[in-house]
């Protein structure tokens, strides 16, 4: 399997942001860390190894994204504002930097990008994907929580954080915006039923029903009584769906 580190600067950031790419060929997919974690993270739990298959016959090429939680969203020392300011830094770099690297990658200036997380990595699959459907026409979201206000808290500050909040921007789209949204992207929202799934079970079951609503393309996948939030699970589950989607 073609393995490649790289690094390339984030000026919206202020420094050098490091990332993973695997495979030669196939459909571009970001995938973000579980929360709090680095490039890594889908190497390191073999989520890589698990979709060798898809990988090595060209059907995904996978660019594993560095990301600053402990800096912004779960950086509880600080007020949500500024947690804010640090989420719209690193939003600007996936978009400004991360995209166009990828773009140019798979020799296709307007190439639409799938995206993949697990935890905290899946608030980030599919806040990408509802604020900019135009670029990210799929996201895969494993045990995600959602409700950005349950992880920030409450507080003077909130308005910081509503649009990044789907829980809270989703329920208000309407018009052109809803319809953009409508016509590009679509959330597949996995999620187990056992230890420690309770608040992503529960999230992804109200993101869910309001996509419904809203007549947003999602798919609803509730997995087993034994299935944990772990990455056993996660390896299983990202194979399960990436497989259906593109090994044919």
């Amino acid at each position: 399997m073609k393995r490649q580190y790289q690094k390339i600067h984030s000026p919206a950031l202020g420094r050098d942001m490091e990332h993973l790419v695997f495979g030669h060929d196939g459909y571009p997919v970001i995938a973000f860390p579980t929360g709090g974690g680095r490039f890594f993270d889908f190497e390191d739990n073999g989520m890589i190894d698990a979709i060798s298959h898809l990988i090595e016959g060209g059907k995904v090429k996978i660019y594993c994204a560095d990301a600053v939680d402990s800096e912004s969203w779960l950086n509880h020392g600080a007020e949500p504002q500024w947690r804010a300011v640090r989420h719209q830094a690193y939003e600007d770099y996936i978009l400004k930097d991360f995209v166009p690297l990828i773009r140019a990658d798979v020799n296709k200036p307007d190439a639409q990008i799938a995206l993949v997380g697990a935890s905290f990595g899946a608030y980030h699959a599919a806040n990408f994907a509802l604020k900019f459907p135009t670029v990210f026409h799929f996201a895969l979201c494993l045990s995600g929580r959602y409700d950005l206000e349950t992880i920030v808290g409450g507080g003077r500050n909130l308005d910081d954080v509503y649009y990044n909040n789907p829980m809270a921007y989703v329920a208000n789209l309407n018009g052109d915006a809803l319809e953009l949204v409508r016509r590009n992207t679509h959330l597949s929202l996995v999620c187990g039923q056992g230890l420690h799934e309770e608040k992503a079970l529960s999230e992804t079951h109200r993101l869910a029903n309001l996509l419904d609503e809203k007549h947003i393309s999602n798919g609803r996948h509730i997995w087993g009584h034994d299935v944990e939030h772990h990455w056993h699970w996660w390896r299983r589950q990202l194979t399960h769906h990436l497989s259906s989607l593109f090994e044919h």
